[in-house]
């Protein structure tokens, strides 16, 4: 077995990657540039095994993806609805040689479009937030949530990630709030790690209408589970089918990225809460909504149990959501694991039972 990894030669994705194959006793990965696929290079031929992992963190990459003459400035929030289109053009080209990819193109054009997503999960009967109708600015935003009856929302870019312009909007008599990692100036917006609470509601609708151009994608405000004096959610791997890795993410706010300065929770304290059926349940909607993108090898899902314990939904489901250093499962790590899914044969046999099973005909993966 020889693998290929398209990615970012530097970044630490690949190099952990690259470890897990060369520990399984495979021969090193060959790497395909993001920037070679973008700039023309030859696909991968026929009978190739290729990972393609996140073109994210780089400057160059992203200025390609979204064609454009000059480099974003370090966080800056521009042209995401481009960078998408870039990234799904690029899958196209990897593919376009006949290898066999371990994120099918037309998976990761629906995970990263956070619309599309949760319409395909919708119709799996996946537990998700409701979402609002289409709304093209602050002003049509705030129509919709006073039609829904709902005052707290999240705002997501269609096409962000890693909370990168994600707003939480609570109104109320006379008063509105966002919270939000945007940094907002007079000439652009910018994502920084620093949580900001906006309260001037002008300015929030600036926000708002800069954002929209690019698509937006509203859902409702589920409360969270807690533990102690923080909100929980977690992200759960779930590689071949099978969940296997998972995170608590422990929050005094409404975002609990870790990477946000957010404290990892402790997993068998949020099982507890959640209790052996309630986890169970859990995990069997995790199973679901992996089984919703078969051709893909991984898929990261943030899973928010709500207040009560009693109910659980799925906030996110990540393309390239393995990124879980220190996480260990059967003395595996996030790339590990994956690579023992290839090796012993699981992720061919579950590709072809998930392909296999009728029920999948219904479920409109490809929305």
């Amino acid at each position: 077995m020889r693998l290929t990894v398209v990615g970012n030669p530097a970044n630490r994705r690949v190099e952990m990657f690259t470890r897990a194959v060369l520990a399984a006793g495979l021969p090193r990965p060959e790497v395909l540039p993001w920037a070679d696929v973008l700039a023309g290079a030859a696909p991968p031929p026929a009978g190739a095994l290729v990972r393609v992992d996140s073109p994210g963190e780089d400057p160059q990459v992203d200025r390609m993806l979204r064609r454009a003459a000059t480099t974003a400035r370090p966080g800056e929030l521009v042209g995401l609805a481009d960078a998408y289109a870039g990234l799904v053009d690029g899958l196209a080209r990897v593919a376009a040689g006949g290898a066999d990819l371990l994120n099918g193109p037309e998976d990761v054009a629906v995970l990263c479009d956070k619309r599309r997503c949760h319409a395909v999960l919708t119709a799996a009967g996946v537990p998700v937030p409701q979402a609002l109708p289409p709304v093209g600015g602050y002003a049509q935003l705030r129509a919709a949530m006073a039609a829904a009856g709902w005052a707290r929302v999240f705002v997501k870019p269609a096409h962000g990630s890693s909370a990168a312009g994600v707003i939480a909007l609570a109104v109320g008599p006379g008063r509105v709030q966002a919270v939000t990692t945007i940094e907002h100036t007079p000439d652009a917006l910018f994502n920084s790690l620093r949580v900001r609470r906006y309260t001037d509601e002008p300015e929030i609708a600036a926000i708002v209408d800069r954002l929209a151009p690019d698509g937006l994608h509203v859902e409702r405000w589920l409360p969270k589970a807690g533990l102690g004096d923080r909100v929980v959610d977690v992200r759960v791997l779930v590689v071949a089918g099978r969940p296997t890795h998972a995170v608590v993410r422990a929050a005094r706010g409404p975002m609990t990225n870790l990477h946000l300065g957010n404290a990892r929770g402790d997993l068998a304290e949020l099982r507890a809460a959640a209790g052996p059926r309630g986890w169970s349940a859990a995990m069997e909607t995790c199973e679901r909504v992996a089984a919703c993108f078969p051709g893909s090898l991984h898929v990261g899902i943030d899973l928010m149990f709500l207040a009560g314990w009693r109910r659980h939904a799925v906030a996110e489901v990540n393309a390239f959501g393995d990124l879980l250093p220190g996480v260990l499962a059967d003395g595996r790590d996030s790339y590990a694991e994956q690579v023992h899914a290839l090796t012993s044969g699981r992720w061919r046999r579950w590709r072809a039972a998930v392909e296999a099973d009728p029920v999948r005909e219904v479920l409109p993966c490809g929305v």
